[in-house]
């Protein structure tokens, strides 16, 4: 599976993708240098946490220090994937806000992105709703009530807040306007809307904003068709970050999906996990094994997935993927976790999980009534439109299926070739 992140997250959407002739794109030599580098970010942020670890030692009252400590955790957690810097971060951040009394719109902000990156949303909003009625930097508040409430799928309030922050001057302010397009499908404004973006943080030459917009254009670009384009921001991803373990993904699966060499693809991600411990790694492994015929191979990925996700600080990060996996083998579980999801954030994408597990459980009258009610014209993420040709396979529902079966075949980079072979035989 491929990891959708924007942590201010970008979703994957479909509509609009072009075709191009295949070609090889790829060549080791323009990547094989980044696969075993020395990673010099890791460096700088331990010397970094030990720098304000022995500061607060010695000056113990100075409760900024802990933002400090917080924020070369969050930096640790990006490097390594490692997620104990972030319960560590979150417990730092935790501790400055009841010193300050939960007063200082900064600390909140602070903690509400931490709760973001765990898919704590709504426990982030009532942190975000207390520095909006604060005041301080409402701008900046604001713009991050927009990128929760769109993660819960209140999408009025989400809009209601863009419209607050409105900048075609502001980096932040193109970001998120590039995700409402994407939101909406309006995958040429999207682009319009990053490129913009992307061109502010060349400007500017701040390399960690560079990187990000290289990253999210490049999934774009993928998006799109344009999987040159695409491979050439990976790289230029590395280029500024040797270490950047997303870009290495992406390029993985352009010579997996794209360029149909699974074992290439699989030589870059052994390189990534071997440092980089986010578990849906193995769950990309897993699929290029399934797709290479490794039973043995399949079995293992899986299980360290799995093995993984049993660590308790991940909380509610990989119920999405649990319930892909679930769903097939032990839908009542998926049901149980889809509708706890759903309590999480009620979404387009969660709605679709939860009428997948009923249609894996049998319930094909029940599966349809939830995609119609929650589903339907509300997202185009291909793989949520793929379910939902499932659903319609099992009504027997052909005159909208048909239509929906051209537009997957469309959207087969993205999805990749094992679901590719499955649309075929919608």
């Amino acid at each position: 599976m491929k990891t959708k992140i924007f942590t201010l997250l970008i979703t994957v959407f479909l509509l609009g993708c072009n075709t191009e002739t295949k070609k090889q794109i790829s060549n080791p030599e323009d990547y094989n240098v980044y696969l075993n580098s020395e990673n010099k970010n890791l460096k700088t942020a331990q010397d970094e946490l030990t720098f304000w670890e022995n500061k607060l030692e010695a000056t113990p009252n100075q409760f900024p220090y802990l933002a400090k400590k917080a924020s070369a955790e969050t930096q640790l957690f990006g490097i390594t994937g490692d997620i104990q810097h972030l319960i560590n971060a979150e417990n730092y951040l935790i501790e400055v806000n009841k010193t300050t009394n939960y007063s200082e719109a900064g600390y909140l902000r602070a903690l509400a992105r931490n709760y973001i990156s765990q898919h704590r949303f709504k426990e982030a909003l009532l942190l975000l709703e207390k520095a909006e009625t604060n005041g301080e930097n409402l701008a900046g508040t604001q713009k991050m009530l927009f990128d929760v409430h769109m993660e819960l799928g209140n999408n009025d309030k989400a809009k209601h807040y863009l419209e607050q922050v409105v900048d075609l001057n502001s980096f932040d302010y193109l970001i998120r306007t590039a995700k409402w397009n994407d939101h909406k499908g309006n995958l040429e404004a999207a682009i319009k809307y990053m490129e913009q973006a992307m061109a502010k943080t060349e400007s500017s030459k701040i390399k960690s904003s560079m990187q990000w917009s290289y990253t999210n254009i490049a999934d774009f670009y993928g998006h799109d068709g344009q999987i040159q384009k695409s491979y050439n921001y990976f790289l230029k991803a590395l280029e500024l970050n040797p270490n950047d373990a997303y870009a290495k993904k992406g390029i993985a699966w352009i010579i997996y999906s794209y360029e149909r060499n699974p074992e290439e693809a699989l030589r870059i991600l052994n390189t990534i996990t071997t440092n980089y411990k986010a578990p849906d790694y193995y769950l990309l492994k897993a699929e290029i094994a399934e797709f290479m015929k490794d039973e043995t191979a399949n079995t293992k990925y899986l299980s360290q997935y799995k093995e993984a996700v049993k660590d308790s600080n991940y909380g509610d990060m990989y119920n999405a993927y649990n319930i892909e996996l679930l769903a097939e083998t032990n839908p009542d579980s998926a049901l149980v976790l889809s509708k706890k999801e759903i309590e999480n954030r009620a979404t387009a994408q969660t709605y679709d999980l939860l009428s997948w597990a009923h249609l894996q459980k049998g319930n094909t009258a029940e599966a349809l009534k939830i995609a119609k009610e929650h589903v339907v014209n509300k997202t185009y993420e291909p793989t949520v439109l793929y379910h939902l040709a499932e659903i319609y396979k099992a009504n027997n529902m052909e005159d909208e299926l048909k239509p929906l079966k051209e537009e997957l075949l469309g959207a087969s980079y993205e999805l990749g070739p094992i679901m590719e072979t499955k649309i075929k035989q919608l």
